[in-house]
Order: C-alpha cells, then structure tokens, then sequence
C-alpha cells in the first residue's frame, strides 16, 4: 500500500520551513554520497507514532506584492490539492488573520481535501490563545496551535493529520497486478507512450509541457496478463518557470514511486539524459524499485552503426549510480520495442522478488573472498562470517563481519558485482547491510 501523502500550504514567511525540517528531523541534512543523486528539500519520509508518511514542501515563494503572493499561494495549494491526501495550512499568530489565508481557505474548503488548520508561532499558548481563536473564521476546522521553532504542539497537530489517513484499503493490498509508474522530465512522451500501450487516447497528449495534471491509473492487458500504469502529473499552466515545473514534476514523481513496482523512466532520445533525468532517477533508486530506462523518440534520432553505443554510455555514464538498470530504445509514436518493455516489466519484477537460498549465496560470497582478499587496516584484516538475504523488493543482505569499518564501500560492490554475476537481478537495486559480530561469537 502507498504512503498517504501530506502537504505544507502557506504564505512567506509563516514558517514552513522550520516546519518541515522540524517534523524531517535530521534525516533530510544527510547528503547522499550515490553520484548523480541530489537531494532537494522538497520531500521527507516522516514516521509518526506507527504511520509513516512522505512530506513535501510545495515551495517557499518571496515575491514583491500581494497579488503576487496570492497567486502563488494559490498555486501551491492546487498543486497540494491535487497530490496530497492531507494538507496542513499553515498560518502565523503573530501576523493575525490576512485576505489571503482566507482566499486560499476557500479554495481548500472547496476541494474537499482533509485540512489541518496550524497556526505557527504560538511560543506561549498563555499569551496567544486569543489570538488563536481568530482563526476560526477561516472556517476549515478547528486551528491547532504549534511552534515549529519551539516544536510545541507538534504532536497534537501530527495526530490530527494521521486521523485523515485513508483507511487500509484490504482491496488495494491484494491487488498483485504489477504497478508500473512512468516518470520523467515533462513533454518526454510519458502520455503518448501509455496511450500507445493502452491502444486508446486515454490521457491528453499536448506539446506544451506539463498538460497532464492528476496521476492517472491505466488498466492495460498485454498476452492474458494485467498492468497498472501510474502516469505522473504534470503542471496544467504553461507559464511555468523551469524550477517550479521541475520541482513538481519531482514531487509527483515521489508520490507515483512510492505505489509502483517498476519505474519506467522515459528520457527524451533528441535531448539525451539530463541532471533532472538523474535526479528523478535517483528517487526510484533511493526506494530500491525496479527500474527501465526508456529512451523515447528513437524514430525521431539520425542514426549510424554506433549510435545506440553512444547514447547507451552516455546513459550509463550520467546514471552511474544505477548500473543495473535495464536500458531500452523505444518511439511511443510508432510503436517501436514496445512489445519489449512488457517483456522487461516481466523480468525486473521477477528479479526485484528474487529471493537466493542461504547456502548457495555463501558458497558465491566465500569463492569471492578467495578470489579477491578482504580489504585490511593496521594489520586488521576484515573477516566475512556469514551472509543471508533478509528481504525483497529490494532483494536485501546481510553481511556479517568481525569490523564493520573495514568493510569499504569498494569491496561491498565487488560482492554484489559477483552475486549479480551469478543470479542476474537485472534492472532492481541491490542493499546490503553490514553487521559486526565478536570474533568469539564466530
């Protein structure tokens, strides 16, 4: 089951960065070392009390006038309104109640989104409950008073949130149809490719970036067998500044990931791979989800003997923290290799659930030791015990090792180089997790 998702909505300067990395805690500071992975504070993974849910930032926005402001509040909350399943309004004691918390009220009331009403700066529930109660008349609810900076009342306002959960959808859960959520840059073909799959026009395909707006489900059928098609949203107005359009197009990226699993990451051939392709990449990879390259517009690209060579290093060169993603060369216009990604749907799946006996991955990791010694440190040299997969989608191991500071980063990838070498794991991410163990536990 997906994650619900919970949105922050709000004028400048009313708090909701401090907010959201308040409820991220430290987690959202760390820096990913994986190349090509640059993590924007726009999501986190937030856990409370026994739900975990991803939160996102619709956007801090500084802009000279009123109208302005209004304008892209109003933004911010569509974009919240269409991708979130709870939003948390947030508004500022200290400013009071303005004109445009209430036009924006409006348009929350209206979508019929569960709202949670905070109102930040509250350092003194004492002093400011009066001030409080004002809010009442944005009519959405009851405000619950919070100071992000303080953290006060964070936890009254969490399980307000929690409460709007959807329901544990037991349909939902048994629904083994294989999830494929189809992400990418806006205007790479992600539309056309699942109307094409589908045989019908069932999403707007338009030449301006960003016109599909809500994520759509495709049911398709291919040889007896049924797939979910996720199509990622984009924006539906066209005078969208690049950043905004690449910062939700990230954001819905999120949400369709979460729910899939395979991601099909479609990459525009006269374009090439971009930062953004990487860093949209890199948020399915991060989840440990099977993963497809699909370079559309290939009809659309001149072509010699070694151009599929040359776009198939640059891919690899850019996504270099994926190497084992599966790469295919398709048009959404004409059809082409498209029989061959549900071939590759197959097969990722497979490979994502693939679980290896215990003995038999022992008898690879042990042939690999011998080939290659572990890496040693002071005259310590690292020891390799026992090694045991522990879960999947992503398949995960276990190392169990005298000192897990000897265990580089280097020798960790030889070993999944030779576990891969030996059962495939074509197109999914492989974790491995290092424990120590006492020499005399050994």
């Amino acid at each position: 089951m997906s994650k619900p998702v919970v949105a922050i909505v709000g004028r400048p300067n009313v708090g909701k960065s401090t907010l959201f990395n308040a409820l991220a805690g430290e987690r959202i500071s760390i820096v990913k070392d994986t190349p090509g992975v640059t993590r924007d504070r726009i999501y986190a993974e937030v856990t409370w009390l026994d739900h975990n849910f991803t939160m996102i930032d619709t956007g801090g926005i500084e802009p000279d006038s009123k109208d302005v402001i209004l304008s892209q509040m109003r933004e911010q909350a569509e974009i919240a309104i269409a991708t979130a399943d709870v939003i948390i309004f947030l508004t500022d004691v200290r400013q009071g109640l303005q004109d445009s918390d209430a036009k924006v009220a409006d348009m929350l009331r209206r979508s019929a989104k569960p709202v949670v009403l905070a109102v930040n700066k509250v350092d003194s529930f004492e002093k400011f409950m009066p001030d409080v109660y004002e809010f009442y008349n944005l009519g959405i609810g009851d405000p619950v008073p919070i100071s992000a900076s303080s953290r006060l009342g964070l936890g009254d306002m969490l399980d307000e949130v929690v409460r709007h959960f959807p329901a544990y959808n037991k349909e939902e859960a048994e629904d083994d149809r294989p999830k494929v959520a189809i992400i990418g840059k806006p205007n790479v073909g992600k539309s056309s490719l699942i109307n094409k799959l589908a045989q019908e026009e069932r999403v707007i395909v338009s030449d301006i970036a960003g016109t599909t707006r809500d994520a759509i489900d495709t049911d398709i059928k291919y040889n007896g067998k049924e797939y979910v098609f996720i199509d990622t949203a984009g924006l539906r107005r066209k005078n969208k500044i690049k950043e905004e359009i690449e910062r939700y197009s990230i954001i819905r990226a999120v949400t369709a990931v979460e729910r899939a699993d395979v991601c099909v990451i479609v990459i525009d051939a006269t374009e090439g791979v971009t930062e953004q392709d990487a860093k949209i990449a890199g948020i399915a990879h991060e989840r440990g989800k099977g993963i497809i390259i699909a370079v559309n517009k290939w009809d659309a690209v001149e072509k010699d003997d070694k151009t599929i060579y040359r776009h198939t290093e640059k891919i690899r060169q850019i996504l270099s923290f994926m190497p084992y993603a599966e790469i295919l060369f398709i048009s959404a216009k004409s059809g082409q290799r498209l029989n061959k990604l549900f071939e590759l749907i197959d097969v990722v799946i497979e490979n994502n659930s693939l679980r290896v006996a215990t003995g038999v991955l022992n008898e690879i990791v042990t042939e690999a030791v011998a080939m290659q010694q572990p890496p040693s440190d002071k005259g310590k040299r690292l020891k390799i015990y026992y090694t045991t997969q522990v879960a999947v989608k992503p398949p995960t191991f276990v190392i169990f090792v005298n000192d897990r500071e000897l265990m580089h980063f280097s020798y960790t990838r030889y070993l999944e180089n030779r576990i891969r070498d030996t059962f495939g794991f074509r197109g999914t991410a492989l974790k491995f997790i290092i424990r120590e163990r006492k020499e005399e536990q050994s």
